[in-house]
């Protein structure tokens, strides 16, 4: 259907991390096919003999997939930070968390580089004195 949530473009990974991605493809799916039932399904179906409506249905769908990554998930030896979490909880996309993260991360490495050339400059000037000062330490320093 044109309105169906898009397929992953990329191969998935083998293992139970592929198996988790089928999932997440497969809850999506379900997940969309109840938000249309939900919006389509005006009570029409409530006298619908030997059966109820295809909401709990489609429930049931969503609930299989979650209960499937639930047992799948304890095989992946990967393990998500609770703040990542956290955040994507609160509504905060993770790739801008993740490109906030690597900035401020560059940001720290770059101020302790020039922490660390500050301090190698000193010894060199420190080192340089020290050998004029005191000669008989040049071959120490």
């Amino acid at each position: 259907a044109p309105d169906s949530p898009p397929q992953p473009q990329s191969p998935l990974p083998e293992g139970p991390q592929g198996e988790l991605e089928m999932d997440l493809v497969g809850l999506a799916n379900s997940l969309y096919n109840l938000g249309t039932t939900v919006i389509s399904d005006a009570t029409k179906e409530r006298d619908r003999p030997g059966g109820g409506k295809q909401v709990g249905l489609r429930v049931n769908d969503v609930v299989k997939h979650l209960a499937n990554m639930d047992a799948t998930a304890e095989r992946v030896p990967v393990m998500v930070p609770m703040q990542v979490l956290t955040d994507i909880d609160n509504g905060r996309n993770p790739v801008l968390l993740t490109r906030e993260r690597l900035e401020r991360a560059a940001t720290e490495n770059q101020f302790m580089n020039g922490k660390i050339a500050a301090i190698e400059s000193y010894r060199t000037y420190l080192n340089e004195a020290l050998c004029q000062s005191f000669p008989d330490l040049q071959s120490y320093l």
